[in-house]
């Protein structure tokens, strides 16, 4: 007889080719919305289902997850982030949690350097003033901001985005440095001639543009806090599209404002539903909503990847992109 069709709750609006795969293969309950689930949305689905597919807008932490029946056996993670998901307490209660590494690597990569241009060349500010039909023409000393080539990169995370930025940056003619829990291997290395830092903070006191790219954990909570914005250069700045949890917010707009910082460019941030309104206010700062991932390639690839996870689960393995707690 055939195996039984595991049930599978999706909780946002994905990709139809994604949806419709899901249909074939499994008993699926999809969102007919694409507004987020309330946490009591989220444990009822957790009651009916073998796996569920949340995205990075789901908080799934210990408290949801006592409230799991005990048929749900995997959490397909639809993003290579899991800091949304209590992975230990998972564990703890038998649930195997996957997610969809390496898809947006050079998605986040390019998001990264169009964010780096987009401070140092003050491209936001250029095009409001041509939308508001301001512009009086070319003038020697107008709109003047700074060039890319020549500068020091200091990369805060060298896993596989952070090195995408660092071939990027290359190609800029920017120097790279970085900061990592361990250092790379010397042709790593090689590849972008990149200088390794075991002192963070002898790193940051010394690079023109920041770039974080490492994940949010408890360590990396505020790595870059107020004493760590202090020591960055007058004329540096700092750019961001891993995760706001890693600055600190309102220690960056106090040094932004004083003139101790010259910039940022920010495409994630530490209130997930909504941006720091003093953020907004603030000439020197360009913000995104999270587009870094946001490609139709990346959506598409991200879908297979849950796809092969759930269906090596079913197939009585182990999903191929499984995450562990070591590996936080």
């Amino acid at each position: 007889m055939p195996a039984e069709r595991l049930t599978v709750v999706v909780t946002r609006r994905l990709p139809g080719v994604f949806e419709a795969r899901l249909k074939e293969l499994f008993d699926v309950e999809l969102r007919e919305t694409d507004e987020p689930m309330t946490q009591q949305e989220l444990a009822d689905a957790m009651q009916r289902c073998d796996v569920l597919v949340p995205t990075i807008t789901d908080r799934i932490d210990a408290g949801l997850l006592a409230r799991a029946s005990e048929r749900l056996r995997l959490i397909a993670n639809y993003g290579a982030g899991v800091d949304h998901i209590d992975v230990h307490s998972a564990r703890q209660r038998g649930i195997l949690v996957s997610n969809t590494p390496g898809v947006v690597t050079d998605d986040t990569a390019d998001m990264t350097m169009a964010l780096l241009l987009a401070v140092t060349r003050r491209i936001p500010e250029g095009l409001a003033v041509m939308q508001k039909g301001e512009w009086g023409g070319w003038a020697p000393g107008a709109m003047l901001g700074h060039r890319v080539g020549g500068r020091r990169l200091g990369i805060i995370g060298m896993g596989r985005i952070g090195q995408a930025v660092a071939r990027r940056a290359v190609a800029f003619g920017l120097e790279v440095h970085y900061h990592n829990r361990r250092r790379l291997r010397p042709e790593i290395e090689a590849e972008t001639n990149a200088t390794y830092w075991d002192d963070l903070d002898e790193m940051v006191q010394r690079m023109d543009v920041i770039s974080i790219n490492c994940p949010h954990t408890p360590d990396t909570f505020h790595l870059m806090d107020a004493r760590r914005l202090r020591m960055m250069k007058e004329n540096s700045v700092i750019v961001n599209t891993s995760r706001g949890e890693v600055i600190d917010e309102n220690a960056l707009v106090r040094q932004l404002r004083a003139g101790s910082i010259a910039g940022a460019g920010l495409d994630v941030f530490e209130g997930r539903s909504g941006v720091n309104t003093e953020l907004r206010e603030l000439p020197n700062v360009v913000l995104l909503p999270h587009m870094s991932s946001a490609t139709v390639e990346g959506r598409v690839e991200m879908g297979e990847k849950v796809l092969l996870n759930i269906k090596t689960f079913a197939d009585g393995h182990r999903p191929p992109d499984q995450v562990v707690p070591a590996m936080l």
